[in-house]
């Protein structure tokens, strides 16, 4: 085998994931806004996701990027992890149209390239330069193809080909090399496009090449896998979901190839034609395993929740959880991804508010250790959303993402200053016990008080945040509560001014009592900046 044989070799498959590549930007830059509605809409049970899956991953030509782009819609709470399995086994569908494409003896490369290069030459419009550019990538996919084939024929006459190709027939070899050569080139679709170019060169029997496309159905788990580092639980489940369709459908098909004439079956059904015999078992395949294992998806998400399983409560990691950088791509997925950072921040804020009022009134035994810990991942949390913020800003956003991205600028920063109030609160604890100042059963009693309704107003503010739902009557409620917030304040202050001049309470005591007025009055406006932040629906305006 010569060098230049090799760099043929690999000119092609770069072509070929070129070709992938460029055809899926131009679809996602084309309907990625559309994207979410679509599996809002489609995925209300396990068979319309399917269908959903199909459709989408027989359109972008790659079952990896349609479940990577579940794994991270499950992520930023768009789907849930039932709805996902639908999705992401009508996936395994759907990318069978790129090999059944491939084996139709038609020069479609001179025919797509020559589309894309009029589109993208002449088109005025991003409608026509997108279709340029998708006509493009999907006649790259067969020049790449072509060159590949054009580089295998030689090998049917090295020593060293052949005697890998006998050694795939034994099962086992065949599904490790499968998985493999797609886990390193992360694309089945290229994946079964190299087996297919072997194959057409004769250099393979099709009982091995049937069991290195059962191999090749694993190794592309191996991309979601990968898009799951980091994420949720459940985006973690739903990629291993993924794998255990595929490893379940391998084991089904490898044992059902050894005991049947299921190659004999193919070539009767196919003819000679290597290419399309490939095809239709990777349609058989998928189709079959579907249709056995879409009814049992219930059984999968119960095993991917033993194989994943809830750990006992962590300490908050310093990273963005649900943000994925790779699916800035699709505008929509990356708003909705950054909208569940927010949705966090909010609980720790919401969780730190609680500790320092519980610490202010009884600090006994109580460490500080979570609670500092969480107050740098709140300003952690605030720094890096307001950056990919400013960066998600400046894609192509529908009105509706353009809004809630815009309000998110305005409650994380409202937010990050509640969890400095709560420091605040916590220095303020720690100057009582220091001083072993005391504070009367009276002003405990309206520290109280204060404290509980700032509460109920944090919490209403943050679930109206989180609902994005500017509900008039849970609003006004957060004003009204604001309004007595201010109004009690006030009264709590003239009255302990009067017992510091009464030499009922310290000077020391008295600076104490109005500093936790004041933090409390300030975290309860922030809260009323949150209950403002979301847009009214009616008048289509902000509230802030």
């Amino acid at each position: 085998m010569s060098f230049m044989t090799v760099l043929q070799l690999m000119g092609g498959l770069g072509l070929f994931l070129y070709g992938i590549n460029a055809m899926g930007d131009g679809l996602e830059q084309a309907a990625g806004n559309r994207m979410k509605k679509l599996l809002e809409v489609l995925t209300k049970n396990r068979f319309m996701g399917m269908l959903t899956g199909i459709l989408v991953t027989a359109v972008i030509q790659s079952s990896s990027a349609t479940t990577v782009m579940v794994v991270g819609f499950v992520n930023a709470g768009l789907l849930q992890l039932s709805q996902a399995i639908g999705v992401i086994m009508g996936a395994n569908i759907g990318t069978t149209v790129t090999s059944l494409l491939l084996s139709v003896e038609l020069d479609f490369s001179m025919i797509f390239c020559a589309i894309g290069a009029v589109c993208l030459l002449i088109g005025n419009r991003p409608g026509v330069k997108n279709l340029g550019q998708i006509m493009l990538g999907l006649g790259m996919l067969f020049v790449g193809m072509d060159t590949m084939s054009a580089a295998m024929t030689p090998l049917r006459d090295w020593e060293g080909f052949r005697q890998m190709m006998a050694a795939a027939t034994n099962p086992i070899v065949g599904v490790l090399v499968g998985a493999v050569v797609t886990a390193v080139v992360q694309s089945s679709s290229a994946s079964v496009g190299i087996l297919q170019a072997v194959a057409a060169t004769g250099a393979i029997s099709l009982q091995a090449s049937m069991y290195i496309l059962f191999g090749q159905n694993i190794g592309t788990c191996v991309t979601a896998l990968m898009a799951s580092v980091g994420t949720s639980r459940t985006a973690k489940r739903a990629a291993v979901v993924h794998l255990l369709f595929n490893v379940i459908g391998t084991v089904v098909f490898t044992v059902l190839t050894m005991v049947l004439p299921l190659a004999d079956w193919i070539i009767t059904l196919a003819g000679e034609n290597q290419r399309f015999q490939i095809a239709l078992i990777h349609i058989i395949f998928n189709t079959t395993m579907t249709c056995l294992l879409l009814p049992c998806a219930p059984l999968l998400e119960k095993l991917a929740c033993m194989l994943v399983h809830d750990d006992e409560k962590l300490p908050e990691p310093m990273r963005l959880c649900h943000f994925d950088t790779r699916l800035f791509s699709t505008p929509p997925v990356a708003v909705q991804q950054l909208f569940r950072e927010v949705h966090r921040m909010a609980d720790i804020v919401n969780d730190n508010f609680r500790f320092s009022m519980d610490y202010f009134f009884n600090p006994e035994g109580k460490s500080l250790e979570d609670f500092e810990h969480q107050e740098e991942v709140i300003d952690f949390l605030n720094a890096e959303i307001t950056q990919h913020l400013i960066e998600v800003k400046g894609l192509h956003l529908s009105l509706e993402d353009n809004h809630l991205a815009g309000s998110l600028f305005h409650v994380v920063n409202d937010l990050e200053r509640i969890g400095d109030h709560c420091e605040n609160i916590i220095d303020i604890a720690k100057d009582r016990a220091k001083e072993k100042t005391e504070f009367s059963a009276k002003a405990v009693a309206e520290i109280q008080q204060l404290s509980d309704m700032v509460q109920t107003m944090l919490t209403k503010s943050i679930s109206i945040v989180k609902a994005q739902i500017s509900d008039l009557g849970v609003v006004g409620e957060v004003i009204e509560l604001e309004a007595r917030v201010d109004d009690l304040s006030e009264q709590l202050a003239a009255h302990h001014v009067d017992r510091v001049k009464n030499k009922k309470c310290t000077p020391k005591n008295g600076m104490l009592y109005l500093d936790m007025m004041n933090n409390l009055e300030r975290i309860a406006d922030h809260a009323d900046n949150l209950a403002g932040s979301v847009e009214k629906k009616e008048t289509n305006t902000l509230l802030w």
